[in-house]
């Protein structure tokens, strides 16, 4: 996954709350285990009328909306059941940071082993952002924070293990693998000294 650093965009709007697992990618689409393709079905459900042609209302589907790798949601964002499918077809499509006042256990920690950042923020900073659809946002993850356009800038909370990994561009395995030798040094340390 590419590193985040910095992330500065223009803002997609999806104000709906509570929007879960299943709206964000339909379970009809879960037969795949590889993370391309998924964002051509992203909110499919509202997306796409029954004929398979876009729904000129949906936000996604506005021109302002379009280049967006941020995506400003409602609140309670990513509920429902445990799917990394909803964290890929985000990404897939091209977020790389949802923000939101409440972002559901399960889909944040998904997303941040997936390359997405999940950014929660203050009540008036999030109706602000709601009411202000493509304002140029930065966030940066050195001092995790998000500025608005008037330059006031808000911090955001991030464990230190998942910013690193997310600033790396490395997932939990890629931050094993890249310290194998060190593991194998203390597991032969660790063997020397025991019984035969």
């Amino acid at each position: 996954m590419d590193p985040i650093k910095t992330l500065r965009s223009r803002t997609a709007v999806l104000p709906a709350s509570d929007v879960d697992t299943d709206q964000i990618i339909p379970a009809r689409f879960l037969t795949t285990t590889t993370r391309s393709g998924l964002g051509a079905n992203l909110f499919a459900d509202w997306r796409y009328g029954s004929d398979g042609a876009p729904r000129a209302d949906f936000a996604l589907n506005r021109p302002e909306a379009q280049g967006c790798s941020i995506l400003v949601a409602g609140h309670n964002f990513g509920c429902g059941s445990s799917r990394e499918h909803a964290p890929w077809a985000l990404t897939d499509y091209g977020f790389r940071a949802v923000v939101s006042t409440q972002i559901a256990d399960i889909f944040r920690n998904n997303s941040l082993k997936n390359g997405l950042l999940p950014v929660i923020v203050d009540q008036s900073t999030h109706a602000w952002l709601l009411a202000h659809p493509g304002a140029e946002v930065t966030i940066d993850l050195e001092s995790t924070s998000l500025t608005l356009p008037s330059g006031q800038s808000v911090r955001f909370p991030l464990e230190p293990f998942a910013r690193y990994c997310l600033m790396n561009g490395v997932d939990e395995l890629g931050f094993l693998l890249a310290r194998e030798n060190e593991i194998l040094s203390y597991e032969q340390r660790g063997t020397a000294g025991s019984p035969a």
